[in-house]
């Protein structure tokens, strides 16, 4: 699980969300093992900031946040819950819009 506790509340990426996030560092690492490590590092500092700021990012819809990645065509979207923030996607800004729109209901 990918986490940071750099704050009061702690980002949690669900299965689904976790899954997404290899998969898309594994295509990064297929081009170059740097730029892998540099899209998990922009994922990394990006929860950082999340769990820093969480309101700090605009809203995308109903309570769905929206933080882009610096130097990747990516943003996390995530929702403020009571106890945690749960990262519903880590998705790109052209392939699939609002396929994760639904994972904020469940």
């Amino acid at each position: 699980m990918l986490v940071s506790e750099q704050s009061g509340l702690r980002a949690w990426f669900p299965e689904e969300t976790e899954a997404e996030f290899r998969e898309i560092a594994r295509a990064y690492r297929k081009e170059s093992d740097l730029l892998g490590e540099a899209f998990e590092s922009a994922v990394r500092r990006g929860v950082a900031l999340i769990e820093q700021f969480p309101e700090a990012a605009p809203v995308a819809g109903g309570i769905v946040r929206r933080r882009v990645l610096r130097r990747f065509p990516f943003s996390h979207f995530y929702v403020i819950e009571s106890d945690r923030i749960r990262i519903l996607a880590i998705a790109h800004h052209r392939r699939r819009p609002g396929y994760w729109a639904a994972r904020h209901q469940s």
